[in-house]
């Protein structure tokens, strides 16, 4: 396996990645998402007892295109949670674009030399969102005073080394999504806004994670193997969001001590939402994305990373919004 810092560097390489394919999964949705801040940082190695590594990224994700499926169309139109009267009001918006603006920070504490804890804060949500309400009424009107901005749901997880080798890296993790985030922001009619465009869901979600890794030529090359599920829970509002599962494939390589290039294959899947035991059209779907990124640091343990991911196939349910090609730059650094 590798040397400690550059193991280090390369599941910093993974784990951002891994993040941004999990938060462009739940940003395709009917009005964005409500949970679609990214996890950054050691997502799936593991630290020595004391040693802290800290993380702190910015992302911008674009959302406009129109699909129906698979193909794409002239026109979105998607349901109105209405949780004043407790229905679902078909065909309501007419969807145009949202924005995403994401900064998160981590952290992540050695307690032995194979277990880790790590905790995930998203700072701040900005989500500028367009679209035409009330479609098909006289009151049909343009508005794009429905964003939201705001602290997201925090996480807090746990990962087990179960095999450290010279070559080879296996870990397993898990722990919970925290409501932290806003859920009940109101919409420029005053009424609670969409569930998919907010800050936070409001629920309790429990998660779990696996991850390998494998050295075949020394301290140059390296492929990897991950996933993850999360099961979501009902939250106050008797609002379900479907459970998320994510497949991650890659291969990392350093040309130099201090620069590593990675390209991965990122996929995701969720089921449509539930609003009080009812389906939610225009919610879940699948994703396979493209990601390369580079990373570079210093002896000192300080990096600086950068990544795209690229959807390269989208299958929306119903009609939806999905998102275009997501930029994510960060800062890293181990003590």
């Amino acid at each position: 396996m590798l040397n400690h810092e550059r193991r280090r560097v390369g599941c910093v390489v993974l784990g951002f990645s891994l993040a941004m394919i999990d938060g462009l999964s739940r940003i395709e949705a009917s009005c964005g998402s409500a949970n679609c801040f990214l996890v950054t940082g050691t997502e799936e190695g593991v630290n020595n007892p004391g040693e802290v590594g800290l993380d702190f990224s910015f992302r911008f994700i674009p959302q406009d295109r129109k699909l129906k499926g698979t193909h794409g169309v002239d026109e979105v139109l998607v349901p109105k949670v209405n949780f004043e009267a407790g229905l679902i009001e078909p065909d309501h918006h007419r969807e145009i674009s949202t924005q995403n603006l994401l900064v998160n920070a981590a952290f992540n504490v050695g307690l032995t030399k194979r277990v880790t804890l790590g905790v995930d804060l998203p700072l701040f949500q900005d989500r500028e969102h367009e679209h035409f309400d009330d479609v098909g009424t006289p009151e049909e009107h343009f508005t794009s005073a429905d964003g939201t901005t705001g602290f997201g749901d925090a996480r807090i997880s746990a990962r087990v080394a179960v095999l450290t080798g010279t070559k080879d890296l296996i870990t397993a993790g898990g722990g919970v999504k925290l409501p932290t985030g806003e859920y009940r922001l109101r919409d420029s009619e005053g009424a609670i806004n969409e569930p998919t465009i907010q800050p936070g869901t409001g629920s309790w979600d429990p998660f779990v994670s696996f991850y390998y890794d494998h050295q075949w030529v020394p301290h140059r090359w390296e492929y990897f193997v991950s996933g993850g599920y999360t099961l979501r829970r009902e939250n106050p509002l008797n609002y379900d969001f479907g459970d998320q599962a994510l497949v991650n494939s890659g291969i990392r390589f350093s040309p130099g001590n201090r620069l590593v290039l990675s390209l991965q294959l990122n996929g995701q899947a969720a089921p449509h939402d539930f609003f009080d035991g009812h389906l939610v059209a225009s919610t879940g779907g699948k994703q396979l994305a493209l990601t390369p990124g580079i990373l570079v640091f210093s002896s000192s343990g300080f990096g600086f990373y950068a990544h795209v991911a690229v959807p390269i196939y989208q299958d929306v349910n119903e009609s939806q919004l999905a998102s275009r090609p997501g930029l994510a730059v960060g800062l890293s650094a181990t003590f």
